[in-house]
């Protein structure tokens, strides 16, 4: 069997190992200069590289931890010690505590009603929950609106969002808001460090798990190949490519397809015959996620008695931790800017993004002095990602899309954390999509040689 793989990221290389395993031809085409996809490792010392894309797993995230068992990676605590810092309405406060300066009641019935929402999904099948289609129809900015909640709490909603899902409220269905906490393992499990799914980082960065993958493979991994079209017949497939630095052409035979990419990327691929289901809509749009690394000679702000974590009510920086190597040489403070302060990031010169960003980072830890390293990685101007964490189905989309998630068209099928129904837009979810496509396609290389073998005797 020979199988064209089209794109290096988790979900791409998990699928061409477990196929080349089972004795598959496999040739794996990515349209970067580099393998990975939403994981890249960014440099902020000398010796220490950051995770430019996706980063925290816990307990729950089998697979990848059995991957990374098999490839000798290891884990790093994202424990902290000291204070949190809090930025609200330009207030400066630190506290023990991760509960910002809010009111707790007003929180707590947000998240109590979150999870009442969250309990009402069809995790197998969330385009037949109960009431799904009034779900979907409305955002998760119409859902909050309706539930008239505490100020606090409406202050807080988009925050909570945009840490978990790098979504802006306005953009996403309530549908998809709830499918995505519960596939996640919950609310708790996923706003958790200790015991959640934010309790380990890859010792390194995530990116070298990609990149083992990827060495397994070999020369069977082409970089710089960007799929334009997929013909199929009835004899196979045909993945066209046309280079982006000399607009070479080049095509690959197969018998089947795994594509891999995010369905804002998928959709932009001709094929032929045509989708009977579209990979996205007008609705379906690009996570809201962009990364600022700030380094440090060392991780200072705890001798100051502070964690680096903090939280902002205001951008850029609305979240930011404490991404420094377990030996202290060097101090890495991660900044997050999602939601609609992604957005207004994004739009931003470079120079007016550091600027911003240093300044935010200054109001938030006056004690530091200006860092001597400063990184971003802009996930909405990807060009072969769409944004991250992962795409963002919005009002109507569960329904259009989801049954059609992960049904083979023809011989071309689908793999990514945006095709999980465990784990959405999560590398544990990427794997087991990896993991579900290659099976799938085994099992039927299996049944289709033992019927041949019945017939011919």
């Amino acid at each position: 069997m020979r199988v064209v793989v089209v794109g290096a990221g988790l979900a791409g290389l998990t699928a061409a190992n477990e196929l080349a395993d089972a004795g598959a031809e496999v040739t794996v085409l990515e349209a970067r200069d580099r393998v990975g996809g939403r994981t890249h490792g960014i440099p902020v010392s000398a010796t220490v590289v950051a995770d430019g894309g996706a980063a925290y797993l816990g307990a729950q995230h089998t697979e990848l931890l059995a991957l990374l068992r098999k490839y000798g990676l290891d884990l790093v605590s994202t424990a902290t010690t000291g204070d949190s810092t809090f930025l609200v309405s330009d207030q400066r406060t630190t506290s023990a505590s991760r509960m910002p300066p809010l009111r707790g009641v007003a929180l707590g019935d947000l998240f109590d009603r979150l999870e009442e929402l969250v309990e009402q999904v069809d995790p197998e099948a969330p385009w037949a929950t109960r009431r799904a289609e009034s779900l979907d129809r409305q955002s998760a900015a119409d859902w909050i609106a309706a539930e008239r909640m505490h100020p606090d709490a409406e202050t807080f909603f988009p925050l909570f969002l945009g840490e978990m899902m790098a979504a802006d409220p306005a953009a996403i269905s309530a549908l998809h808001m709830a499918f995505y906490l519960r596939s996640g393992g919950g609310i708790r499990y996923l706003n958790a460090f200790e015991g959640g799914a934010q309790q380990w980082r890859i010792d390194g960065g995530s990116h070298l798990l990609c990149s083992a993958l990827a060495q397994r493979l070999g020369d069977r991994v082409r970089t710089r190949h960007p799929v334009s079209a997929i013909d199929q017949d009835a004899d196979g497939a045909v993945v066209h490519c046309v280079s982006d630095v000399d607009g070479t052409r080049s095509q690959f035979r197969a018998d089947r397809v795994v594509v891999a990419v995010p369905p804002l990327l998928a959709q932009e691929i001709e094929f032929r015959p045509v989708l009977r289901a579209p990979r996205a809509t007008a609705h379906t749009s690009r996570g809201r996620a962009v990364k600022v690394h700030l380094g440090y000679p060392a991780p200072m702000w705890r001798d100051h008695g502070l964690s680096g974590w903090s939280l902002s009510t205001h951008g850029p920086l609305l979240s930011t931790v404490d991404d420094s190597p377990p030996d202290e040489s060097a101090g890495v403070l991660t900044g997050f800017v999602t939601g609609a302060a992604a957005l207004a990031f994004s739009a931003l010169s470079s120079d007016r993004q550091r600027d911003a960003a240093l300044a935010h980072s200054h109001r938030l830890f006056p004690q530091l002095p200006p860092p001597t390293r400063y990184a971003v990685t802009d996930w909405l101007t990807e060009e072969y990602s769409r944004g991250g964490y992962a795409a963002l189905f919005g009002p109507g989309d569960w329904l259009r899309l989801g049954p059609s998630l992960t049904a083979p068209h023809g011989r071309v099928h689908w793999a990514g954390t945006e095709t999980s129904l465990e784990f959405f837009g999560l590398m544990e979810g990427a794997i087991r999509s990896g993991l579900r496509v290659a099976a799938d396609l085994i099992q039927g290389a299996e049944a289709a040689a033992a019927s041949r073998e019945v017939v011919s005797l």
